[in-house]
């Protein structure tokens, strides 16, 4: 007994936290989103109110509470109260089709359902809108008991995995308290700092930076999506610290920059995932919004880390992106059979830390592979060069096995990209007679006079001649099937082969 109170008192609440800032900064601005702010006070008693809803309804510690929602006010309030009450948010994809959602829920089998109007019609149990406000309005405002902490689960992100169904990813109370320090540390984000929620919350990167803003006082400002005018609108207004972009939506918004002649009030830092962007946009985006591009690389499992250091800075199309170690963790670069590779050859990252998730839930075995050794297999290659910098190489299961060669995409991606007249491109397996698989190249030209020939031209000489596409097929950029987070959708191009 002794033992698990002291467990308790160690860990700490996300909630908890969030009711201190709310006591110490009761009018600080908390949310703002549709014209509507709502302060640390006013949304500390609405989450109040909306766990003693939860508690009502029966949710239990470590029960589950599933949300299919857009970005909104009510998801970070339903985020929270989760939190108080040692329940665990079950983050829906709204995105995902009917028979994805359903396997969703019956893997994690929520004891309440929370969804805006439309979405599961046949199966919620409290609904955004007058529903939701009539049952915060009837409930206490009293701060519920709080028992959860530490390796509590808080939250499940479903990965967007390309094959099979997709995996839902636990992260406790300590993992997301880990992140947001690192992001302060690793970042120089000030304490009271405004973030832009406007990547889906359903997802680690706005949920994560939300629960790291709030936890230290700062406001976030939810974006229902990919909105560019109030996104420009919002940097001509607000001091902000880190701005997400993302691939696929950087072309866009700098059209929508140049067009507006938008002057950031101030802006610290831009990113993410610049391995998969074009590099002249990287200089671009970075020159009109004047903030360097962090070169990041975390994942749902991580948060942050394990390599999120360095910038790209101003005006620079670079042709090197190699990153750092983030403080806060250990890495290991290891082979199949687990042993460290030398320094200059590819090896699986691996890791651990504080930032780590708890596991994939109800998964025995996704768990057994992805944790075997002790470490977290991230699943990720890079080589780690003699300054100690990491590349990435590529995604393991993205690699080509063209004979008794191993090639990797995104070794052939990373010169098509720095091409200045391709907007973005792929490299794909195709089936080969001969030698087993080889690579194919999508590429979206912002020049119709490219040719295949001229683009593979550039890569001779940088790359081995069996690395080289065997074929190029141009596509819009439109036409590039993406994931919600801007990641191209390999398996569905390499279905077009």
């Amino acid at each position: 007994m002794v033992a698990e109170l002291i467990r308790q008192a160690g860990g700490g609440n996300v909630g908890g936290m969030f009711a201190s800032q709310a006591r110490q900064h009761p009018d600080a601005i908390a949310l703002v989103s549709d014209g509507r702010d709502l302060s640390y006070g006013e949304l500390n008693e609405r989450v109040n109110r909306l766990a003693h809803v939860m508690q009502g309804q029966g949710v239990e510690p470590g029960e589950r509470v599933g949300l299919l929602a857009r970005n909104c006010m009510e998801y970070v309030e339903i985020n929270l109260a989760a939190a108080k009450i040692g329940a665990v948010n079950v983050a829906l994809n709204w995105r995902l089709s009917a028979f994805e959602l359903h396997h969703c829920i019956e893997l994690t089998t929520p004891k309440m359902l929370i969804s805006q109007p439309g979405y599961l019609d046949d199966l919620y149990s409290l609904d955004i809108g007058p529903d939701y406000e009539a049952a915060l309005a009837a409930a206490s405002p009293e701060e519920p008991k709080i028992d959860a902490g530490g390796e509590d689960g808080l939250i499940i992100i479903f990965t967007s995995g390309t094959t099979g169904l997709p995996k839902g990813a636990l992260v406790s109370h300590r993992a997301i308290i880990a992140r947001a320090a690192i992001y302060g540390a690793e970042t120089g984000a000030p304490a009271k700092d405004t973030f832009v929620a406007w990547t889906p919350l359903f997802h680690m990167g706005s949920n994560d930076f939300t629960f790291a803003t709030l936890l230290r006082g700062g406001k976030v400002i939810v974006v229902d999506g990919y909105q560019p005018q109030m996104l420009a609108d919002i940097v001509e207004t607000e001091m902000v610290h880190y701005l997400t972009v993302i691939p696929g939506m950087i072309m866009d918004f700098i059209e929508v920059l140049k067009a507006r002649k938008v002057r950031p009030k101030y802006i610290g830092m831009i990113g993410a995932m610049a391995d998969l962007v074009p590099r002249q946009q990287l200089a671009e985006i970075t020159t009109l919004l004047h903030a360097p591009y962090l070169n990041t690389f975390g994942s749902t499992e991580t948060g942050m880390p394990p390599a999120t250091g360095n910038h790209v800075s101003i005006g620079v199309a670079p042709t090197s992106l190699s990153k750092r170690q983030n403080d806060l963790c250990e890495i290991r670069l290891v082979d199949e059979e687990g042993g460290e590779v030398a320094d200059g050859e590819p090896g699986e990252l691996t890791i651990r830390g504080p930032s780590l998730f708890s596991g994939y839930w109800n998964n025995d075995q996704a768990n057994a592979e992805a944790f075997r050794g002790g470490w977290f297999h991230m699943g990720d290659v890079f080589r780690r060069n003699p300054d100690g910098t990491l590349d990435f190489v590529d995604r393991v299961k993205y690699m080509i096995k063209s004979g008794a060669e191993n090639i990797y995409p995104a070794e052939i991606e990373q010169h098509i990209l720095a091409h200045p007249q391709i907007s973005d491109a792929a490299v794909v397996r195709r089936p080969d007679a001969r030698w087993g698989e080889v690579p194919v190249l999508f590429a979206a030209r912002t020049d119709d006079t490219l040719t295949a020939e001229d683009l593979i031209a550039t890569c001779e000489g940088k790359l081995a001649r069996y690395k080289l596409p065997k074929a190029v097929h141009f596509i819009d950029f439109d036409d590039f099937p993406r994931s919600t987070t801007g990641k191209i959708l390999r398996h569905e191009l390499e279905a077009r082969l």
